[in-house]
């Protein structure tokens, strides 16, 4: 059942008597408690006799009063007053009890004395080390903020009030906090903390400390955390145990998961520091490891604390059992590649298929292989599978014209690059949503219909038919047919091939400009990729080029939208909600940092995106995302990429792993640990 604040009203006249402290009727042991206000408009609608015929109309008499009521009274509906009220009693969830976890819709797959999570090993033994891939490079140990790029794993410094168990969609369980209780209108989500949650130099966790982490995030952090965070209005602590997160307005949904997963930070470490500014000192934190190591740009390296307070919690049993993790930083995949070949490495993910299925030759890494003591292993992905793309930004001119968005649509060449240069290891992304039932398919149903025909007059016409999928070719690498397609789009958005143009075909607009498009990267991996690319967008007389920068200024120029076209992947959530503004809002547009890579500005987006987040169960959801997904995709806001729905790993044989694989997470740092036997019997190659 759902809450909402009791609302009778008609605007017609009537009397109007005040109430003052009306004693509810005593609490049946044997029902949920109403909520004081709702107990008190059933026992003044008994008391009281109906003297007019005016409606009946409840509203309180002051903001934030429960003791005060005013009556409009109606004879017709003063038992109805009651009769709603005893109804209500009977419908409320148990979540206005303190409850021992989260989740959107209500549901959770651990009970209150769960010992464990099952993708765990609650026995696995603690010790050794792993060493993987971090960023390009790193400057700041500051994630909260826009400036800086910050190192890998940081959020291991950091404990939060409930941590998410990886396989459910979004359970989230108690880790500061030991309990959560909602006000009754779910305006409101009050947490309990643990009295032994302390930070690492041993100062306690107070609500204090959470309620100055929101206030800063909100006010000093990311411009995403804004965004994500613009409807609670305040986080108040009562007392040193307890927090309570305000909200406003009706997408309340998610409002309790955010409010759950922010990082704590001590505000007495704060006191003389610069929250804004970056920073290679670590911060205070209270997280089951610290930052013993570095070098700024090339390696982090974390140490497990054996005093972290909430090392014993069901959330956290089984895991974190590494002594010490250490991240390492390439400038590109082929380093990588070689640093695990030659055990500078332990663990990889692949990401480049050719690499998966030609790189790992050579004598000495095909014996390791065959011995079995470097392994190659895949593993599925169930999660949404990513959006990834050529992000076209809206932002400037020349893409403001959906055609020409289009025609860099039709001359990507998908079939002949996942043959040749993929060895047909992918498929076609055709979605935002990929890979899950949030995907639109066919023609939209009655469910869609309803969230789109509202909009009908500002939405294409092919919103309405059958959904747009990416254009197809023969896999010849020389598909003229998409190519003629695309120059006519082109012509028909006002750009005309130059007749004069000698070399090549240039197309230019009527003040005589050519259409250049320059594909910003961070690493030379795409240019394969890109190379073919480049040549049919030449082909339709577009004059393109690929600029290939350090990370640094790539991380620069992206945060302030400095870009024609990029290459970015984003994941979508299980349960997509406040994380969508940040992707497709038009406030996330002009909002420095944000994910809207693309630029989209678009009111029929924005209240789409309201639809998803204000979705009431899974079903309403998944309605709400295909309609969006439609208007996105119709919109040609992306060249889209591809995916595998899978993880494809290698790692030297020195570690151990659960017999369950969480189902929306890898697991390997998190739950996997090191086996001291398997390592004594590795050799070097």
């Amino acid at each position: 059942a759902t809450q909402a604040p009791v609302r009778l009203s008609n605007r017609s006249g009537g009397t109007t008597r005040q109430l003052q402290s009306v004693s509810p009727p005593p609490a049946n042991p044997e029902r949920q408690p109403l909520p004081r206000t709702l107990s008190i408009i059933a026992w003044t609608a008994f008391r009281m006799r109906p003297t007019s015929e005016a409606p009946l109309h409840v509203m309180p008499a002051q903001a934030g009063t429960h003791d005060v009521v005013r009556l409009r009274t109606d004879t017709r509906v003063w038992m109805a007053a009651l009769t709603l009220a005893l109804a209500i009693a009977h419908t409320l969830p148990a979540s206005a009890e303190p409850r021992h976890g989260l989740s959107t819709f209500g549901e959770l797959k651990y009970k209150l004395d769960f010992k464990h999570f099952e993708y765990v090993n609650p026995d696995a033994p603690k010790g050794g080390r792993i060493v993987g891939i971090g960023p390009q490079s790193f400057d700041s140990f500051n994630p909260y903020i826009l400036k800086g790029d910050k190192a890998l794993g940081l959020s291991l410094l950091t404990d939060t009030l409930m941590e998410k168990a990886e396989d459910e969609p979004d359970g989230y369980y108690g880790l500061v906090a030991q309990s959560v209780e909602f006000a009754a209108d779910r305006k409101s989500v009050t947490f309990k903390l643990r009295p032994e949650a302390k930070f690492s130099d041993g100062s306690p966790i107070t609500a204090a400390d959470v309620a100055w982490t929101f206030e800063t995030l909100k006010t000093k952090g990311h411009p995403s955390y804004g965004i994500q965070m613009r409807d609670i209005v305040k986080a108040e602590a009562p007392d040193k145990s307890t927090v309570r997160f305000t909200f406003q307005g009706d997408q309340l949904r998610d409002l309790p998961l955010i409010a759950a997963s922010l990082p704590i930070l001590s505000k007495a470490h704060f006191a003389n520091r610069n929250f804004e500014e970056t920073t290679l000192v670590p911060f205070l934190g209270s997280g089951p490891y610290t930052i013993a190591d570095f070098k700024q740009g090339t390696f982090v390296q974390y140490k497990r604390r054996a005093d972290y307070w909430a090392k014993d919690l069901p959330v956290n049993r089984g895991r974190y059992n590494f002594d010490e993790l250490r991240f390492e930083s390439f400038r590109d995949r082929n380093s990588e590649l070689e640093a695990l070949k030659s055990a500078v490495l332990d663990y990889r993910e692949e990401f480049t298929a050719k690499d998966w299925v030609t790189a790992y030759d050579g004598a000495n890494i095909k014996q390791a292989i065959a011995d079995g003591r470097l392994i190659r292993d895949t593993l599925p992905d169930e999660r949404p599978s990513g959006t990834q793309g050529f992000f076209l930004n809206t932002r400037r001119e020349k893409f403001g014209d959906v055609r020409v968005r289009r025609a860099l649509d039709l001359a990507f060449d998908y079939e002949w690059t996942n043959k040749n240069l993929f060895y047909d290891l992918y498929k076609r992304t055709e979605s935002y949503f990929e890979n899950s039932d949030m995907k639109a398919k066919g023609k939209p149903d009655a469910a869609e219909l309803a969230l789109l025909e509202p909009h009908r007059a500002k939405l294409p016409a092919s919103v309405f038919a059958d959904v747009y999928l990416p254009p197809k070719t023969d896999g010849s690498g020389n598909d003229r047919k998409n190519l003629r397609e695309a120059q006519k789009l082109l012509q028909d958005a006002g750009w005309k091939l130059d007749p004069a143009s000698k070399t090549e075909p240039l197309v230019k607009n009527a003040k005589g400009e050519t259409l250049d498009v320059e594909i910003l990267l961070n690493t030379p991996t795409f240019e394969r990729i890109l190379g073919p690319y480049i040549r049919q967008l030449q082909a339709i007389g577009i004059k393109a080029s690929i600029r290939v920068v350090d990370p640094a200024q790539y991380e620069r120029r992206v945060k302030v939208y400095d870009f024609d076209v990029m290459v970015q992947r984003f994941a979508m959530s299980l349960t997509p909600g406040n994380e969508l503004l940040t992707y497709f809002s038009s406030e996330s547009a002009t909002s420095e940092g944000s994910r809207n890579f693309a630029g989209i500005k678009d009111p029929v987006v924005d209240a789409l995106v309201l639809k998803v987040m204000a979705a009431k169960n899974r079903a309403e959801v998944n309605t709400a995302a295909r309609a969006l997904d439609r208007v996105l995709r119709a919109n040609h806001y992306w060249v889209s990429h591809w995916y595998k729905g899978s993880h494809h790993i290698a790692y030297w044989n020195k570690y151990d792993r659960p017999k369950v694989k969480p189902r929306y997470a890898v697991g390997s740092f998190d739950t996997w640990w090191y086996d001291s036997a398997k390592a004594a019997t590795l050799r070097p190659n």
